[in-house]
């Protein structure tokens, strides 16, 4: 099969088309015929081998896996022995190991039935980012119906996520983003939205029950300015301009100051789950989320597809097809 490898860390000029053999499932796996794949920042981060404090997850010198991509979206193929949820033909979505490729293995538990309203390439793009959104807003931004809710890095992938699901949960939202994803905003929910480029939205003096910052931007200082005295920030974001750390500190900052403060400040890791996954796909076949995958390439033009994530600026979502 087709398969997007790397052998070594680096740039996307390290990724390499190659032909390699099937991936082996186990009893509680299937194997998936890939249909498409989402592109992910933490996809881009294994690639680089960065933050450098994460190389004892990804592998030492190398990663362990040479076959990039996670979120995926395609055709059961084959089951393992002990498989009860699914059968050969079935249309699903998750996650697997090594999407970035024609076939990948994936847990039975890792994996819920594609919403029949999607595309493949729609469906691929939602299992990380829209985790990311739902557990951030949901469960550590305990968001409620009525609450004022600001996202800051609205138009990206975890972004565009957060604007419908805070808009599912009864909030009241507002989108931080660059002039040209204002119309977007709207499009998708967004009940105000502030241009960046013209705005600091730290400083109008206004306040919210609830920030959800993809960005880091701004200092946790600045961002306690915007929110309400008895409100919670939820800072998602960071950057890899410190390679050795990443986000890392400002995660370790948040911890500490927030015993101290009236505000809650909640980081977290992602924790994926079926349950979640399953809540995001009555959301997507009720049109209350809506994929917005800002571009797709072919599986020959991942490493562009990476390049593009790792910049910080793709609009939406991006997405690899793969030939039927």
């Amino acid at each position: 099969m087709r398969a997007i490898v790397q052998d070594t860390y680096g740039t996307a000029a390290v990724l390499q088309t190659r032909e390699i053999g099937l991936p082996e499932i186990g009893a509680g796996q299937v194997l998936l015929r890939v249909r498409a794949a989402g592109v992910n920042p933490a996809d881009w981060a294994v690639m680089s081998g960065l933050p450098y404090v994460a190389r004892p997850i990804y592998g030492l010198r190398r990663p362990k896996h040479a076959v990039r991509g996670t979120d995926v979206a395609g055709i059961v193929e084959a089951v393992g022995a002990a498989v009860t949820r699914f059968r050969v033909g079935d249309e699903v979505f998750g996650w697997s190991e090594g999407s970035f490729a024609e076939f990948a293995a994936a847990d039975e538990n890792a994996l819920a039935p594609k919403p029949a309203n999607l595309r493949f390439e729609a469906a691929a793009t939602v299992p990380m980012a829209g985790m990311v959104a739902l557990q951030a807003l949901r469960d550590h931004g305990m968001v409620q119906a009525g609450q004022t809710v600001l996202i800051n890095g609205a138009s990206g992938g975890i972004g565009t996520f957060a604007v419908q699901i805070a808009r599912a949960l009864g909030a009241e939202v507002t989108a931080v983003c660059r002039t040209a994803n204002v119309e977007l905003m709207r499009s998708i929910g967004a009940d105000h939205v502030i241009d960046y480029t013209t705005e600091d939205f730290t400083r109008s003096g206004r306040q919210y029950d609830v920030i959800l910052d993809n960005v880091a931007n701004h200092s946790l200082s600045d961002l306690r300015q915007a929110l309400a005295p008895a409100g919670t920030l939820v800072p998602n974001g960071g950057n890899f301009g410190n390679h050795w750390f990443a986000g890392g500190g400002r995660v370790v900052s948040a911890h500490l100051l927030s015993p101290f403060v009236s505000q809650a400040l909640r980081p977290f890791l992602l924790s994926p789950n079926l349950d979640d996954l399953l809540t995001l796909k009555g959301y997507l076949e009720a049109g209350q989320v809506v994929p917005v995958v800002g571009r797709t390439y072919p599986l020959a033009e991942a490493a562009v597809a990476m390049d593009l994530v790792g910049t910080g600026h793709a609009r939406g979502k991006v997405a690899i097809t793969v030939a039927a």
